[in-house]
C-alpha cells in the first residue's frame, strides 16, 4: 500500500507541477513539502486541508488512507453501484495505466472537460500575490580578476 507522500506525489505530478510550484499552488511552505517527501515528517491535517480546498473533487479517503479513487466523480454510490459507470471505468483504466486527469486543461482532441467544468464548479486557478517592497539602491560593485584583485565601484550619492 502507498504511504500518504506518495499519494500527494501523485496529485502533483498529474497537474504537471514541480515541488515548488506545487507548495505554492496549494499554499505551503515548499520546505515542508519536502520534508514530506524526503519522510523527515508526515503530512498534517493542514497539508490535506490545502490541497483539498485547491482541488475540491479530491477524494479525501484516497488521500489520507489509499482507499478509492482519487477523484470523488470515480467513487461507487451506497448500493455498490458506479455513479456513472462510463465515467468510473474510463477513470479507473487511465489510473491503471498511470495516467492521471489534468484538472486545468481541456482535452483538445476528445472534447471531454475536467470534471469541475463538468459539474459547473468554479475552475481551479492559482491565486498571484504581488508584494510591494523598497526599492532597492546599489551600495557597492566588486569585479574580480584572475590574478586574485578586485576593484570596488561605489556610486556617487
Amino acid at each position: 500500500m502507498t504511504e500518504m507522500k506518495d499519494r500527494i506525489r501523485q496529485i502533483m505530478e498529474a497537474q504537471h507541477m514541480s515541488q515548488q510550484t506545487f507548495a505554492n499552488f496549494i499554499g505551503i511552505n515548499a520546505a515542508s513539502l519536502s520534508s514530506i517527501f524526503n519522510n523527515r515528517t508526515k503530512p498534517t491535517l493542514n497539508t490535506v486541508e490545502a490541497i483539498k480546498s485547491k482541488i475540491p473533487n479530491l477524494n479525501t479517503d484516497w488521500l489520507m488512507f489509499g482507499h478509492g479513487s482519487m477523484f470523488v466523480d470515480d467513487i461507487s454510490d451506497a448500493d455498490g453501484q458506479a455513479a456513472d459507470a462510463g465515467k468510473a471505468h474510463a477513470g479507473a483504466s487511465a489510473l491503471a495505466d498511470g495516467l492521471m486527469p489534468d484538472l486545468f486543461a481541456d482535452d483538445v482532441e476528445t472534447g471531454m472537460q475536467h470534471s469541475s467544468q463538468r459539474h459547473g464548479a468554479a475552475a481551479i486557478k492559482p491565486e498571484i500575490r504581488y508584494v510591494d517592497r523598497p526599492q532597492r539602491q546599489i551600495t557597492e560593485i566588486r569585479v574580480y580578476f584572475d590574478d586574485l584583485t578586485y576593484e570596488s565601484f561605489v556610486p556617487k550619492k
